[in-house]
């Protein structure tokens, strides 16, 4: 037997109705915003994400799914959604159309990681990128927006971290601040952890390592490193978040794992999770589009995963369940015969969704699975019914049943319809 590969999983269809219910709520939220959905291909040319992610990160070290195709060039399963954006961006010029582009996305990412809790090889993303503004309400909508969301979804025990971490003239000071400072320490650094001081030391505040975690408890913050304006835009996300009574942690050490990252960052985290507790995480990339060939354009946005959202939700508190409304009971050739018809006008003329048995069942084996199903009528037609030309109908919440004629059948549901 073929299996599937490891760091995949199977959505069976018990857990679809909860995905598609999800899946709607964030298209109808971001909507509510002015968002737009943006679909970008599976694939796209590796250099991308080489120039775009960084060559240091683990995404691109360790964790793409790269190939060279038939032509000779080297292609790659989306790691991450925010490059394929912008290269869209570009390549499409949507900064000529609209001042601002407030786009967003649902899509399955790939990345060859360890799997955990939530987080598998080929995985479930959503997220938003906004084009055109530079402003700080712009950061604190974007930051507003995903915390109103989770609230939207009824999930408690959220908590946002933030911080800024500047300019590019910002953090080289900074780097070379954090690079003197940890190369008293190098000897107790791992390996990975060495070649980023060499190369960028900003990655080693990622570290989840505990001994080098308390080695960089006590380094520089970058908030000491800020120029005037850095200050300035930082102060005004704080003032704007704490205008919208939006309570949030701030983070020195945070950085985020993608170097295209400047200004402001922030992570939003759920205490319902245990240690992997990280439900969305973004911030600003003002040199992103510049760097991948657009005009130079402020963005902003966050991403984050559906697996782990899916994990937070109280499913107690959600009405997800898409049962079929009708299971029709058809007894016999003739009202097998004749239902086909009557099955289809429900569907089609009355936009219901009607089920019924192709195994040629008795009829306690057919009501046995309407209730299964949890349906909220069944109709019977067996021979009697069909010599009277009538139908049963049961409503399977109260058990009351009636008999009707077929050709009022469209009007019944007409009128009972909520």
């Amino acid at each position: 037997m073929i299996k599937n590969i490891k760091g995949t999983k199977d959505i069976l269809p018990n857990e679809t109705d909860l995905w598609q219910y999800v899946e709607l709520k964030i298209h109808h939220f971001f909507k509510k915003y002015g968002y737009k959905e943006i679909r970008t291909p599976s694939f796209e040319d590796s250099a991308l994400f080489h120039r775009s992610i960084g060559e240091e990160t683990d995404i691109v070290s360790k964790e793409m799914y790269s190939w060279i195709d038939q032509g000779g060039k080297s292609l790659t399963l989306k790691p991450e959604v925010t490059a394929s954006v912008v290269r869209a961006f570009n390549q499409h010029n949507l900064g000529h159309e609209n001042k601002i582009n407030k786009l967003y996305y649902i899509d399955s990412l790939f990345r060859r990681e360890r799997p955990q809790k939530g987080r598998y090889r080929q995985f479930q993303q959503f997220g938003i990128e906004t084009m055109g503004s530079d402003r700080p309400e712009q950061d604190a909508e974007i930051i507003a927006m995903a915390h109103n969301l989770y609230k939207f979804l009824k999930i408690d025990g959220i908590v946002i971290k933030l911080n800024s971490i500047g300019s590019s003239d910002s953090r080289i000071k900074y780097k070379k601040a954090l690079g003197d400072y940890l190369k008293k320490y190098e000897n107790d650094l791992s390996d990975l952890s060495k070649k980023r001081l060499q190369t960028n030391p900003l990655r080693i505040l990622d570290t989840k390592i505990n001994s080098e975690i308390d080695i960089i408890k006590q380094a520089p913050k970058i908030t000491d490193y800020l120029d005037s304006e850095d200050k300035q835009h930082y102060d005004k996300v704080r003032e704007y978040l704490n205008e919208l009574e939006i309570k949030f942690i701030e983070d020195p050490l945070l950085v985020r794992g993608l170097d295209y990252y400047s200004r402001t960052v922030f992570e939003i985290h759920s205490d319902s999770l245990g240690s992997q507790n990280a439900l969305c995480g973004g911030g600003r990339y003002d040199c992103l589009i510049e760097e991948l060939g657009g005009k130079s354009t402020p963005a902003i946005g966050f991403a984050a995963g559906i697996e782990r959202l899916i994990l937070a939700l109280d499913k107690e508190k959600h009405d997800y369940m898409q049962n079929p409304y009708i299971y029709f009971v058809a007894l016999g050739e003739k009202a097998i015969k004749c239902s086909l018809k009557i099955i289809d006008d429900l569907r089609m003329k009355n936009d219901l969704a009607v089920v019924t048995d192709s195994l040629n069942r008795n009829l306690k084996a057919q009501m046995k699975e309407a209730n299964k199903l949890n349906v909220s009528y069944s109709i019977i037609l067996g021979e009697n019914e069909l010599k009277d030309n009538k139908l049963i109908i049961k409503n399977m919440s109260t058990g009351n049943q009636e008999e009707i004629a077929i050709d009022e059948l469209s009007f019944f549901f007409k009128n009972n319809i909520k």
